[in-house]
């Protein structure tokens, strides 16, 4: 599959055999698109955030890479945060949108498409979203219909009430965070 700039029926790109080769592909728009390959940092904030939500937040699960099934779209969120009572017990894409999304921006790729993935699944039920751009040091977050806050440094970020006091830098700090 290739990426293109032809619509593609949600359907039709589900029916593909390789959507799930590594990177993922998505169906934003309309539109094919790979995920770019992570890198090292990105990797590294993927696992480190994933751990720390699972560890901190009952009642919600923190997933890698679920594709999430949101007619028209197909996104693969970096991470999707679900509460533990809307996941099947069927191993199969989650169908809906996740409470919250956590996108990890790579350095090859823009905001607008991010933006646009976070934009459709809050108005189709997402309460929270972030979109972590580490190369500026900074976080953006919707909440619900409301415009983004951007958060940096000591910022305490929201996290669907669960407590867990996640600064910018703490997030940040995951990048170089081993294990």
């Amino acid at each position: 599959m290739s990426q293109s700039t032809a619509t593609v029926p949600l359907v039709e790109f589900l029916a593909q055999s390789n959507i799930e080769s590594s990177p993922a592909w998505e169906l934003i728009d309309g539109r094919v698109v790979q995920k770019p390959m992570p890198t090292l940092f990105h990797s590294r904030l993927q696992r480190n955030l994933v751990n720390t939500i699972n560890n901190r937040a009952d009642g919600f699960e923190a997933i890698q890479e679920l594709r999430c099934i949101i007619p028209p779209y197909s996104p693969v969120p970096d991470i999707a945060v679900i509460a533990e009572e809307r996941l099947s017990d069927e191993d199969e894409p989650f169908n809906g949108a996740p409470d919250w999304l956590i996108e990890i921006r790579s350095p090859d790729q823009g905001t607008l498409d991010l933006q646009n993935k976070i934009l459709h699944c809050l108005s189709n039920g997402t309460q929270l979203a972030w979109l972590i751009d580490c190369q500026r040091q900074q976080i953006w977050v919707w909440e619900g219909e409301n415009l983004p806050i951007i958060y940096s440094g000591a910022d305490v970020l929201p996290d669907l009430g669960l407590g867990l006091e996640l600064t910018v830098d703490r997030i940040l700090a995951m990048t170089r965070q081993k294990s």
